[in-house]
This record gives C-alpha cells, sequence and structure tokens, in this order.
C-alpha cells in the first residue's frame, strides 16, 4: 500500500512550501505593527498594499476594492448582512440566493430573515445548477442582493454567474458570489464576470489559514459587522496580520500561474476516478460531469452510509468526506444532494474526493482501489 493520500482539498490544502517563505520574515524578525508610524510599521504597511496590489491585479479591480477578513464565512456574513443593511433604509430588504450554498451564507440568510428581512431560494436542477432565468423569475422591487456561489464546494457545479451578474445589472440589484472553491482554479475577472462582491479563502489554494478577503466594488461597499479601528478604510478593524496577509498574495498568485497546467492534471485525475468508480454496482456521480472544478468528484453507492465510508477509508490510509467540513458529525444527508433531488438513502452514502496540486494519477488510482475496499466493506 503506497502512503496516506489526502483527497479531501475543498476542506482544506496543505501550505505550499513557497508560502511559507515568503511568510517567514513577518513571522520572526518583521513583527512591526502596519499602523506604526515607525520603520517596523512602514514596512509592514507596503508589504501589505503590495499584497493588495498583487491580487487586485490577477482579478482585475483596484486595490481599494479589496478588503481582508479572517476568510470565507466572515466574507459571506459580511457581504450579505451588510449589504442588506445598508440597503434597508431605502426599502430594499430583500435577498436572492439558493438551497445549495455553503452554511455560511444559508444560515446568514436566516438570520437575516429572523431580523425581519425576506428572502428568496432559487432552486438547483438536478445537475446543481442555478440557471439565471431563475435568479430572473425571483427579482422584486425590493431586491437588494443576489448571492450564488462561483462553485459548489460538494458536488464542483461551476455556476452561470456572468449570466446572473448581466440580470443583476439589468435590475440595478448587487452581485455576490462565494468563490471560495473557484479561486485559484478557475480564472477571475470581476469586471468581465459582472460580479459586484466577492469572497475567497486563502486555506483553499496552498495558503495560511485565518485569512480571506472580501472584494467590495467601489460603491458597493457593505455596512461594518465589526468596530474599531482605522483599518482597512475602517471598513474591517483590528491589527493586520501581514504575515497571512503576504502568505495569501502569494499562493493566490502561485495557484494563477500554475492554473491552467494544475486544471488539465486535476482534470485527468478526475477522469480516473469518475471511470474506475462508475464501475462500482450501485454507484451514481452528483453534480455536473462537465461544467465542474476539475479536481473535484462526488459520487453516492448504494447501500452505505458516507461517514462509515469516510471512517473505513480512514483505517485504508485515505483522507476524504462525506461533504462540507462545516457539516462534519452531522447525521443528516448533505443538503446540497438533497436539493438536487437525490433520494435521502443515496443522498446518505455519499462520498466526496477533491483532489489537489500535490496528488498524482498513480494516486488516483490507488484512490479508486481503496474506495471499492471501503464500499465492499461497508456493504457488509
Amino acid at each position: 500500500m503506497t502512503d496516506y493520500i489526502y483527497a479531501d482539498n475543498a476542506a482544506t490544502t496543505r501550505l505550499a512550501p513557497e508560502v511559507l517563505e515568503a511568510m517567514k520574515p513577518w513571522l520572526t524578525d518583521c513583527y512591526g505593527n502596519a499602523s506604526g508610524l515607525y520603520r517596523a510599521g512602514r514596512e509592514a504597511r507596503r508589504a501589505i498594499e503590495k499584497s493588495r496590489s498583487t491580487i487586485a491585479e490577477l482579478i482585475d479591480c483596484e486595490p481599494g476594492e479589496i478588503y481582508f477578513t479572517s476568510g470565507g464565512t466572515e466574507s459571506d456574513n459580511w457581504a450579505l448582512a451588510g449589504t442588506l443593511k445598508r440597503a434597508a433604509p431605502e426599502g430594499k430588504t430583500h435577498l436572492i440566493t439558493d438551497g445549495i450554498e455553503h452554511h455560511a451564507v444559508l444560515h446568514t440568510a436566516e438570520a437575516l430573515e429572523k431580523e425581519g428581512f425576506s428572502v428568496s431560494y432559487a432552486s438547483a436542477d438536478r445537475k446543481g445548477r442555478i440557471s439565471p432565468e431563475s435568479v430572473r423569475a425571483l427579482m422584486r422591487p425590493e431586491t437588494a442582493l443576489v448571492s450564488v456561489m462561483f462553485a459548489n464546494n460538494e458536488i464542483g457545479t461551476i455556476q452561470p454567474v456572468k449570466e446572473i451578474g448581466e440580470i443583476c445589472r439589468e435590475y440595478g440589484v448587487a452581485f455576490h458570489t462565494d468563490a471560495v472553491q473557484a479561486a485559484g482554479i478557475l480564472p477571475i475577472d470581476v469586471d468581465a464576470l459582472n460580479i459586484d462582491l466577492l469572497s475567497m479563502s486563502a486555506h483553499k489554494f496552498y495558503g495560511p489559514k485565518g485569512i480571506g478577503l472580501l472584494y467590495c466594488r467601489r460603491g458597493k461597499a457593505p455596512l461594518n459587522l465589526m468596530h474599531g479601528g482605522k483599518q482597512e478604510k475602517t471598513r474591517r478593524p483590528g491589527t493586520e496580520n501581514t504575515a497571512l496577509i503576504v502568505g495569501m498574495a502569494e499562493a493566490y498568485r502561485i495557484a494563477c500561474e500554475e492554473r491552467e497546467t494544475k486544471a488539465q492534471q486535476l482534470q485527468e485525475m478526475k477522469d480516473i476516478l469518475i471511470c474506475g468508480l462508475s464501475h462500482i454496482r450501485g454507484s451514481k456521480i452528483n453534480g455536473d460531469i462537465v461544467s465542474s472544478l476539475p479536481g473535484t468528484v462526488n459520487f453516492s453507492f448504494e447501500g452505505t452510509d458516507g461517514q462509515s465510508l469516510v471512517m473505513e477509508l480512514d483505517s485504508l490510509g485515505v483522507a476524504a468526506s462525506s461533504g462540507s467540513a462545516c457539516t462534519s458529525g452531522n447525521t443528516e444527508p448533505s443538503h446540497v444532494l438533497r436539493a438536487i433531488g437525490l433520494p435521502h438513502a443515496l443522498a446518505q452514502g455519499a462520498l466526496r474526493i477533491s483532489l489537489g496540486r500535490y496528488n498524482t494519477e498513480e494516486e488516483a488510482r490507488e484512490l479508486v482501489a481503496r474506495i471499492k475496499k471501503a464500499v465492499d466493506t461497508v456493504r457488509l
């Protein structure tokens, strides 16, 4: 048996060695507070602003439109709650999202409903796709924001972001997309894709945990969720973590540089998985095979339980998951799989495999063998 195989890159990725090297000076000798007027503070400030400019250039926005946060969850919360509360005095109190979003969006939407805001949910089709026309059908005069994720974190389906953004422009409604799974894997150009607000998280593309960002088109910045100092132009106060910000920028730069080559390699490994796992009796692939992330595949296996499969695979030297890491421990089937119409039994027996930069074709073939063995064991 080969070494332990990590196949849960949708949950988190290994920190790239090059990123760690870029961060080291800011974790040791260069520890100045970026708000300080002295030399150490000015050096930290320059590093942060260089990082901001690096990312801005890669997503085609102005550096001043990027605000660093603690990660995707904070960015999603800020985009939704901050936008709705900013627009409320103008009578714009309606949010449109969908039923397959990450819980960072869904639970924020639920909290907003409890505060008196209204929320409409577009339905996904059997492949997990949100049609632009389904969003159009939910538009109201009081709609303030549409939030549809760029690519799904469980089944990998890529959404028609550009077309949804066009509809939002037509109605004068702000458009937010959770790009946590897409960033570093798919090209992102916020202007070309009609995006007003966008969430990213560094640990999904071989950067450090605890750092993310919210892109806000000029004039679209939401109300603050936090209050304090003047950091991030007073929008997101708190002492900046220079090392994490530098790490995020370097990780994203490398991911974008390698994107086309890595996407092809990931797709080739994914094809090996699809071909091999499709031959398992009672298997069913979930999501859109064509328009999906190149490294993510989701299968259901009749007569199994996803969590039992994950534990059995762990004993066989494989790290995989039955869905989002944020729902670990939840015995209920994935809300994403139920929303696309999967029967309870199949949704219960789902397994997500997400490959990344450090996986190989040899591992993909070995994964097929170990998953077959795990399925046979759990079915007994």
